[in-house]
Formats: C-alpha cells, sequence, structure tokens
C-alpha cells in the first residue's frame, strides 16, 4: 500500500495541511482523485507521496484519466497558501471546475486550426518602439506598457502572442470584466491563427468543464481570454501573461483568498519562465512606484494609433452648482444636451455615465425626514422605478415601494441622488425617438453588454447609459461624445484611494472618445471642478498627479510605503462588536511586531443581516510581519491582506 499527500478540492476544507490517503497503485504529484470527506465524496489533487502515518488512513476512491495537473499549477497552490493565506481547500477550488469528476471522458479534443483573414494596418511608430523594447531587452521579463488611451496596446498584445504562439507557447490575456472578453475575443480569432479560449465565470458548468478540459489537454498553444479567474486554468506551456487595464481594481478577488491577480499574475509568469506584461492609461501609483523601484522598464505610449482625425477630444466643466445650465432637466445640463443633440444629428453616438445604478439612491419624506432605509443593513436602499421595488445593494433585501410615509403617513415622498434608470427615464423624455440603451449590475443575463457588443460596435444604439461597467478599454468607432454625471461622486468616499480611483476613472472615460475614428467631445459635470484629482486627470496630467499621491501617502504611511492588513469582526450588537475589536487591539498590541495597528473604527458597512461590523487597519513596512499577525489571529476576525480600500 502506498499513501499520499492529497488536497481536498472543497470549501468545506479549512485545513492548512494536505490530508493522507491510501492506494494500491503508483501516483504522481498532480494526479486528481476522487476522496471520501466526512460523509461526501471529493475531488482531490495529489501533492506527493508520503511515509505510511501512524494513524489509520482512508483510500483514494478513483482516479480520473485525466492528464496530470502542471508542476506550475502545483507551485503556484502552494505560494498562495503562503502569500494569500487561506483554508487550503478554498485555495485547490480555484484550479478546479466544480463536477470535473462528471466530464464525459470520450470527449474528444478538437484543435481547430483558425485562418488569418484580417490584414492588420502596420504598426505605428510607437507600438514598433514598444515591441522592439521587450524583444530586445535580454534581462527583464515584466514590463509595464504606459500607453494612453487610444495608442494600441491591444496591437502590441497581439503582435507579442503571435510570437509566442509561433514559438509553441500558450498566452493567457487578462481582463478585468467579462464584458470585456468579446471585443479582444473578436481582435484575437481573427488575427491569430490559433486556438482562442473564453473563460469566465458566465460558463455554464458543463463549459467551464469542457473548456478547462481543452486546455489541459491541449498538444498545442492556446490563447486564453478572460477576467481573472483565467489564471488558475491548467497551462502546460505559458510564454505570455497580459494583464490589461492593469491598474482595474476588479482585479482583486473579493472572497478568500483575496489574492490581487497582479501579484499572482506575476508568480505565475515565473514559474512558467513567461514574459509578463502590464498595460495601463493610468497605472496604479503603487505598481508603478514598485516597477521604478526594482528598476522594471515603463514603456510609453502617447500617440494614437489611428489617427483619422487631428482635432484633439474637447473637454469642459460643467458646475453642478450652476444651476441656469439645468433649465432643461435637472440632471443633464443644457450643454450635455446640445452635444447629445448634435452628435445624434452626426449620426454618432453618445455615452452617457453615471456611477450609480438605479432610480434614486434617497428615498426621503420631505414632511418628518425619514428616510427609507435596508432593516439589515441600515443603509439607504435604492429605489427601481422600472420594478416599483425598494432594494438593497449590499445585501439584497428589496420591498414594495411605499405611498405614504410609515412615521407620519405624509404622501410627500421624494427621491435623490439619482441613478442610472432615472438618467434613461430624462434622457427618453428628452429623446423620444432615439435607442438608449443602459448597462450596470441591474441588468439580466441577456442584457448585458457583452451580449449586445457587436450592434453597439456597428452603431445600432443611438445612446448608451452606464456606470464604470462602459468605462475599461472599450473602442466604439461610431462613439463621438461622453458626458460624465457627477464625476466626484468617488471623491466623498472616506479612503485613501478615493482621489487615485477618481482620476482612473475619469481619464479612462474620456478616453472612450478622441481614439482617431472621429473627433470627441466630453462634457464633465461637477460640484468640484477645482479638485486636483479632476483637473489633473481632463489635463492628462499622470507626472503631477502621481509627485501629489506618493507626496500624501508618504506623508499618511499609506501604499506603497507600507503593506495593509483589515481585520473585520462581526457582532449581534454595535456594542458587542467594539468591545470585540477593543480586545482584539490590545492583544495585537501584546504581540510585539513591527506594525501600526489603528484604532478600532465601525466597518463603512457597519450593519449587515450578520450583526454589526468593526475593523482595525494595520500597517506594515514588512509584509511578514503581517502574516506572522494572520497566524496570532483569534477565531471569529476576518482578514484582508493588500485591500484595494479600506471601506
Amino acid at each position: 500500500m502506498l499513501y499520499y499527500g492529497v488536497l481536498a478540492v472543497s470549501r468545506k476544507f479549512h485545513g492548512s495541511e494536505p490530508l493522507t490517503y491510501s492506494f494500491d497503485k503508483n501516483l504522481q504529484a498532480g494526479a486528481l482523485v476522487t476522496i471520501p470527506l466526512k460523509n461526501q465524496v471529493e475531488m482531490g489533487i495529489v501533492i506527493s507521496k508520503v511515509e505510511k502515518p501512524s494513524f489509520a488512513t482512508k483510500s483514494i476512491e478513483t482516479v480520473l484519466d485525466l492528464a496530470l495537473l502542471p508542476a506550475a499549477s502545483l507551485k503556484l497552490i502552494h505560494w498562495l497558501s503562503y502569500y494569500y493565506p487561506a483554508p487550503l481547500g478554498i485555495i485547490a477550488s480555484l484550479f478546479l471546475p466544480s463536477g470535473l469528476e462528471k466530464l464525459k471522458f470520450n470527449y474528444e479534443y478538437q484543435y481547430i486550426q483558425q485562418v488569418t483573414s484580417v490584414k492588420l494596418p502596420p504598426l505605428t511608430k510607437d507600438q514598433n518602439l514598444v515591441i522592439k523594447a521587450i524583444k530586445t531587452n535580454k534581462q527583464a521579463k515584466t514590463f509595464i506598457i504606459h500607453g494612453d488611451t487610444g495608442t494600441g496596446k491591444s496591437r502590441v498584445y497581439l503582435e507579442l502572442t503571435k510570437n509566442t504562439t509561433n514559438n509553441g507557447q500558450s498566452v493567457l490575456i487578462l481582463t478585468p470584466e467579462i464584458g470585456l472578453t468579446p471585443q479582444l475575443v473578436q481582435e484575437f480569432k481573427r488575427t491569430i491563427g490559433h486556438q482562442v479560449i473564453v473563460w469566465h465565470s458566465g460558463l455554464t458548468q458543463v463549459q467551464r468543464r469542457q473548456t478547462w478540459y481543452e486546455i489541459l489537454a491541449s498538444t498545442q498553444p492556446v490563447v486564453v481570454i478572460g477576467p481573472r479567474s483565467a489564471l488558475f486554468v491548467p497551462f502546460n506551456e505559458l510564454g505570455l501573461i497580459v494583464v490589461d487595464e492593469a491598474h482595474d481594481t476588479a482585479y482583486k478577488q473579493d472572497q478568500q483568498p483575496y489574492y490581487q491577480t497582479i501579484r499572482v499574475a506575476g508568480q505565475l509568469a515565473k514559474f512558467h519562465k513567461a514574459l509578463f506584461i502590464m498595460g495601463s492609461a493610468t497605472p496604479s501609483v503603487a505598481d508603478y512606484y514598485f516597477a521604478e523601484a526594482k528598476k522594471v522598464p515603463i514603456l510609453r505610449m502617447d500617440k494614437l494609433a489611428i489617427r483619422n482625425t487631428s482635432i484633439p477630444t474637447k473637454v469642459s466643466i460643467v458646475n453642478g452648482r450652476d444651476k441656469p445650465k439645468f433649465q432643461r432637466s435637472t440632471i443633464i445640463s443644457d450643454d450635455l444636451i446640445d452635444a447629445i443633440t448634435s452628435s445624434l444629428d452626426r449620426r454618432e453616438q453618445a455615452l452617457i455615465f453615471l456611477n450609480r445604478r438605479g432610480t434614486a439612491r434617497q428615498v426621503l419624506c420631505q414632511n418628518c425626514g425619514w428616510q427609507a432605509m435596508c432593516p439589515n443593513c441600515d443603509l439607504p436602499v435604492t429605489y427601481h422605478g422600472d420594478h416599483y421595488l425598494l432594494r438593497c445593494h449590499t445585501c439584497g433585501y428589496k420591498t414594495k415601494a411605499l405611498t405614504a410615509c410609515p412615521i407620519c403617513s405624509s404622501q410627500d415622498i421624494i427621491y435623490k441622488n439619482l441613478g442610472t434608470k432615472s438618467v434613461v427615464e430624462s434622457l427618453t423624455k428628452l429623446f423620444p425617438k432615439v435607442k438608449i440603451q443602459r448597462f450596470d449590475a441591474d441588468n439580466n443575463k441577456q442584457d448585458r453588454f457583452e451580449q449586445h457588443y457587436n450592434q453597439i460596435s456597428a452603431g445600432n444604439v443611438d445612446i448608451i447609459v452606464g456606470t464604470q461597467i462602459l468605462v475599461k478599454g472599450l473602442d466604439l468607432p461610431k462613439l463621438s461624445l461622453v458626458g460624465v454625471l457627477n464625476a466626484d461622486s468617488s471623491l466623498s468616499f472616506p479612503d485613501y484611494m478615493a482621489e487615485e480611483q477618481t482620476y482612473q476613472l475619469l481619464s479612462q472615460i474620456i478616453g472612450r472618445v478622441g481614439r482617431g475614428h472621429r473627433s470627441g467631445q466630453a462634457i464633465i459635470q461637477t460640484y468640484q471642478p477645482d479638485s486636483p484629482a479632476i483637473t489633473q486627470a481632463l489635463s492628462k496630467n499622470w507626472s503631477e498627479f502621481y509627485d501629489t499621491q506618493l507626496s500624501q501617502r508618504q506623508k499618511f504611511l499609506f501604499p506603497p510605503y507600507c503593506y495593509l492588513l483589515k481585520l473585520t469582526g462581526s457582532r449581534k450588537t454595535t456594542e458587542s462588536a467594539m468591545r470585540a475589536a477593543e480586545t482584539l487591539h490590545k492583544h495585537l498590541l501584546n504581540l510585539g511586531l513591527k506594525l501600526q495597528i489603528l484604532n478600532p473604527s465601525p466597518s463603512f458597512h457597519e450593519k449587515s443581516k450578520s450583526g454589526y461590523s468593526w475593523q482595525l487597519v494595520v500597517k506594515a513596512k514588512d509584509r511578514s510581519e503581517l502574516l506572522k499577525l494572520i497566524k496570532a489571529l483569534p477565531s471569529g476576525w476576518s482578514y484582508d491582506l493588500d485591500p484595494t480600500n479600506l471601506l
């Protein structure tokens, strides 16, 4: 009888070490098996052969007739468990699709050679210089491409992909959102003569299993395109990893393990000895700082790839406090209405951006001051006029809208802080004969942006309304106008990242126009027209913004000058949550670690179904000190290492 260390692929397995099982045949590391775990049968990954233990063991039940999980995947599991500590069962679950044991093994992988049907335009000078710099640098394997919107970073990715697949190696292209995959897939499928595979959570379980198997079984290079979950598919030989829109906060996993995609992608590239490219028009301040410190080459692109027009984008600001500017609508300025009219007259598209979904974010009684709040979260509910519902976007609570105040019975109910649905209502009244479509997190699957990309790209939608889903990396040839409503909304968040995210958001949304297809115009409505983050974004003054942010963060000790850990605990009452946080604070101070521990405070979203949450923020110049703290953390507390915000 032989014995093996096996990782249980189950979120129910919270151990920190592989489990020991017996089996009567020789197995290699990476073999996929089924194992008994408590009263259930779960998938398992064989990690290594071990000595016979001193205790009785259960036997591996079956060995799946599949190729071994690649060595790089096994290394990544081990690295993740150290760098972003979490239960091993949860980490292992990232690497295998659920129900893999149900895969039909008579399924035959068909390698499809696609014929290149599109001749690409010549590379621009900037694109040539970047590609040459990457090819000729024999020491560096990591590069940042700091390319302004419209400079053709995707074309660089295509050229690097062709070189990589021609060398017999696979490629991983990461995007922050599923909505961006159709555009990239379309570009790559018509120009790359290799199998292009899409991977994301929108696939059915059967599709995920079959797609996963295609990647594992492939003996030819593949190109995989998808969001952060694509990091964990079983590449055999990976030669290039590209993280597009590398600054985006969607690359941060919002549940255990709370990994940051950039860090994991960089490590995966090391295991494969692959080229690692991070591309962005608005790089993360921290990533840019670390790149400079580690002498990672930063390649600049600032010339438009398409130059059909020499007219620069016209950017103007409308002060939201200037009421005479809002005669025809309370939320859309006269300047923006006129610009939309002109755009429609030219048969061009307009995009209206508001980073707030729903119809109204506040429901108030003007008589007594009552406000509609979520009973679970104690947060304002959002009114959705199309369904006549009040809904909490934190916990999902919903109830019918009220016609009278529950406190004073007054019918004087008002709706404030309007969202994307109310924007669509206003635009429909102003432009009743045009086609308007809204895209935000409230869309059903069939209404999501990726389902309508082709018709939007073809110009069959006149006005597009949406949240930050529309900001990222889109190239719409017929789009000529961008209108931003309430550009300063993210500045109001009490977080050190608020200014950076405002700068990135505005830069990205303005970058949807003026990409060389046609002349562009951007109208920015804001209550803070003099905010440095806003003025620097509108003038594309990256260096001034970067220097300002570094100065502030060094003064108050925030990344990149430290590492962060956010600890959160929930209790039944706010008093017990506060006491628990104070007790933890004292405990952590007594550990004798080199840390700065901020005083306990209520979480930004204090109330939820699980009770009341308080948090502690811990800073350290040495990340290993935070790992030591996590090991000493008492039960009842969750942790987020390297959080992208402290809300």
